[in-house]
């Protein structure tokens, strides 16, 4: 069994009037989050957000511009996911992106990952998130805008 990286990108995507997009996840209603997933083994961290916005939302990143916030954020590998990662990792390393797109970018989820997608206003979203991360970033997201670094 290959085991997943302790290295994960989330990408919050929103619109220029800061609607975010949320995806709820298939394995678990209820639980909305942003754009996640872990680097493969010597996958660039910018790559990974890419990859995974691609995969996720079927959205092109290339396409616009992905920022990278440079901050990163530890947390614990919750207990019901962590046979994906070899035995001894129960923390998880994320880095932070934004990715802004028009409100009528067409988005496409992988039944796989996710059940449904949704737009709402920041705070909204932010209310919504089951991670404090992904909550945290968003509510820090129009403050970043603001000072042209998100």
């Amino acid at each position: 069994m290959a085991y997943k990286q302790p290295v994960s990108a989330l990408v919050v995507i929103h619109t220029p009037e800061l609607e975010i997009l949320l995806l709820e996840r298939a394995k678990h209603p209820g639980y909305w989050q942003s754009v996640t997933g872990s680097a493969e083994i010597g996958e660039p961290i910018a790559q990974t957000a890419r990859r995974e916005v691609l995969e996720e939302t079927g959205i092109d990143a290339s396409q616009f511009e992905l920022i990278d916030w440079q901050r990163s954020s530890v947390w614990e590998i919750f207990l019901e996911w962590r046979f994906r990662y070899a035995p001894d990792v129960t923390h998880n390393t994320e880095h932070v992106f934004s990715l802004c797109v028009p409100r009528d970018t067409p988005v496409t989820i992988s039944p796989c990952e996710h059940h449904a997608c949704i737009w709402l206003p920041w705070r909204e979203a932010a209310a919504k998130c089951f991670s404090w991360t992904n909550r945290d970033t968003i509510l820090e997201l129009p403050g970043r805008l603001a000072h042209g670094t998100g």
